[in-house]
């Protein structure tokens, strides 16, 4: 009896799998030395890893930061625009449909040299263990670009470096698991794939398609200030916060405080790289849009310090200089570009 078509195609890209020793990888130098804010978020901190990893320089990809905007309840959550990726790198990234199995889909991928970007459970990520490993659920996002279905072995980048996990906690991220057998509803995650499908830009036509891009996403900046209307706000968030107690302030922070910090810290160093391009920037511009990076942590434990005494503290000298080193940012690099 002929097996179905899946099964057998299953069978083929398992016998063509064979493990390989997991990579070697330096974390890039923007997630080392003094930095504020040591991880910013799941993807962009991935993205940083997985150029670094492919022998690319991601810090000319961070012309966005400048269209980061105040969006009510949180900042923007930065992403690299993946037509950025393209056009830098000559990296594209597509939706990858999962119609039987994520394990067999990410090998049929990994195969073909491309890496798997994942939302996963970070409960079975064992580089989490100061945070979410085996305590709590939150969805993530890995890129996988090596798996071993035989010996349960996955490697992964994930926040600031790349990783290997095994055993339980491969099954758990390809919910194999026995707790996961009777969920039949349960949804597939949402998956991409990187592959290379051009040579990347490099030297001065990097640098100068870099600064295009800055130009662009310039146009697309708020036209208010957006430390501003955050101001407006948080009298009443600051009464949420405090009345929900700290594991919402966790929240709370990682989506104002720490969102708002990173991304301005990463335009900062993106300056300096343009700089050593042999771009006329003020150091000042990205002085002041690092002074908006500290400030932001100055904020966070100010805003720990209020709730540990129940106090209902403002931040309103905070609020000053973060507006303040805005206005320093953002008009004049503007003002250079138009």
């Amino acid at each position: 009896m002929t097996p179905p078509l899946t099964t057998a195609l299953t069978g083929s890209l398992r016998a063509l799998a064979m493990p390989h020793p997991m990579r070697s990888h330096q974390p890039h130098a923007l997630h080392q030395g003094d930095r504020v804010w040591q991880e910013t978020n799941c993807y962009v901190d991935l993205w940083i890893e997985l150029l670094h990893g492919f022998g690319l320089d991601p810090r000319a990809a961070f012309a966005f930061t400048v269209t980061q905007d105040f969006e009510g309840d949180q900042f923007t959550f930065f992403k690299f625009p993946l037509e950025d990726l393209e056009r830098l790198y000559g990296t594209q990234v597509q939706e990858l449909a999962i119609y039987d199995s994520l394990e067999d889909r990410v090998l049929a991928q990994t195969l073909r040299g491309h890496t798997v970007l994942v939302e996963v459970d970070g409960y079975y990520l064992p580089n989490t263990r100061a945070t979410s490993y085996r305590r709590e659920h939150p969805k993530t996002t890995v890129g996988i670009d090596f798996i071993d279905p035989a010996g349960q072995r996955l490697g992964y980048f994930h926040n600031t470096g790349y990783h290997l996990l095994e055993g339980e906690d491969y099954e758990g991220v390809f919910r194999k698991l026995p707790q996961f057998s009777g969920q039949a509803d349960l949804l597939f995650p949402y998956v991409e794939f990187a592959k290379q499908v051009r040579p990347a830009l490099e030297g001065t036509a990097l640098a100068e398609a870099s600064a295009e891009l800055l130009c662009t996403h310039l146009a697309r900046r708020p036209m208010r200030n957006p430390i501003t209307q955050w101001r407006a706000e948080f009298p009443q968030q600051l009464d949420t916060v405090l009345a929900r107690g700290e594991k919402f302030f966790h929240l709370y922070s990682f989506n104002l405080m720490r969102q708002l910090g990173a991304n301005f810290e990463f335009l900062a160093k993106y300056l300096q790289w343009l700089s050593v391009q042999g771009f006329d920037i003020p150091p000042e511009i990205a002085g002041s849009a690092q002074k908006i990076a500290s400030e932001s942590m100055v904020m966070q434990f100010r805003l720990v310090r209020a709730m540990a005494r129940g106090r209902h503290d403002l931040c309103n000298d905070c609020f000053d200089v973060l507006e303040n080193a805005y206005d320093k940012t953002m008009p004049p690099l503007a003002a250079l570009a138009f």
